[in-house]
């Protein structure tokens, strides 16, 4: 799977260790950066070419995580779940189909981060699950408006 990582400044360090495990797990990567300190700009160039189909999903990250999530979920076709424990990051897939997750480099340790990571990546939404059909009406909702 082709994975895109971007940050702040603030969570350079954190971003290169996901990235490093998702290596480790087998997954290509690509770095867009953490130069910029208005997290906004990464996070939506990520979600921008997810949905473009660059990459299978993309991982971004702030200080708390949220910041990048609701920047990278102003793009159309995005659906960034925020995770902090091990539930989420695998219903972010299984209930959400989110093709990209947000991660806070101030709240999370890194090898939490790196499990979360993992079972975020070992996940496939099925759209003949329970959860297909709510995941069918946000995508229709998004349509219309």
């Amino acid at each position: 799977m082709k994975l895109i990582f971007g940050c702040d400044p603030n969570a350079t360090e954190f971003k290169k260790g996901l990235m490093a495990k998702a290596v480790e797990l087998g997954h290509e990567v690509e770095d867009y950066g953490a130069d910029d300190p208005i997290y906004a700009n990464v996070a939506t160039k990520v979600a921008e070419d997810v949905v473009a189909g660059k990459a299978d999903r993309g991982v971004v990250v702030c200080g708390t995580g949220i910041g990048v999530s609701i920047a990278a979920n102003k793009v159309k076709g995005a659906y960034c779940a925020c995770v902090a424990d091990v539930y989420q990051a695998q219903r972010a897939t299984l209930s959400n189909n989110a093709n990209l997750i947000a991660m806070g480099s101030q709240v999370l340790g890194i090898e939490t981060a790196k499990v979360l990571l993992e079972n975020y990546l070992a996940n496939e939404f099925d759209p003949n699950s329970r959860s297909g059909v709510k995941v069918a009406r946000i995508r229709e909702y998004e349509n219309e408006h």
